[in-house]
């Protein structure tokens, strides 16, 4: 008897801590909204890696979770792709988003921006994000932008419907950014 209330306790205090690792670095998120079209979808479900900006930061082309900014009256956190970085130059032109003056090669929006977005420079502690929908997302472009502190994670896994399971593509951008041949 003994050892079965050992193994007990020690079943349980295990289930507890994975519990609680768990409850501290995943969550998940439904989509609900077309501003990320075509990558996610209106009742689209990820998982977000709430660790994956313990000892890092969000990084150029990563898809954040976060809260809006307070401007925006939204009880509901957002999902954009991160563009530019705290100090970055960010302009929309000619219909292409350009970073630092590198234009950008986005293969994974759904259609060109049809706006002009003039050059800011991204403040400290805060991204630049935009939608995949460009011309359908309320972001950067409208002047404001995702707060370091309000990032939630990272999308990791889509979990629903069935047939968009598995990993969510990264399309880092920072290797565009070390830039042959697009400077303008």
């Amino acid at each position: 008897m003994k050892s079965f209330l050992r193994e007990f306790l020690i079943t349980l205090a295990l289930a507890v801590v994975i519990f609680i690792v768990a409850q501290r670095t995943i969550q998940t998120y439904e989509v609900f909204m077309t501003s990320m079209e075509p990558n996610f979808h209106e009742g689209q479900r990820v998982v977000v890696n709430k660790a994956a900006y313990f000892f890092g930061e969000p990084e150029r082309g990563d898809v954040i979770i976060f809260a809006p900014p307070p401007a925006i009256s939204s009880d509901e956190d957002f999902i954009k792709r991160v563009i530019g970085l705290p100090g970055d130059t960010v302009e929309v032109k000619n219909q292409a988003v350009y970073v630092n003056g590198v234009k950008l090669t986005e293969p994974y929006v759904a259609a060109a921006p049809s706006y002009t977005m003039a050059r800011i420079e991204v403040p400290k502690d805060k991204y630049f994000v935009l939608g995949d929908n460009r011309n359908f997302s309320n972001d950067s472009h409208n002047g404001w932008y995702a707060d370091r502190d309000d990032v939630r994670g990272k999308a990791w896994i889509s979990t629903w419907p069935p047939d968009e399971w598995g990993i969510i593509k990264d399309y880092p951008l920072d290797e565009q950014l070390s830039g042959v041949g697009n400077q303008l």
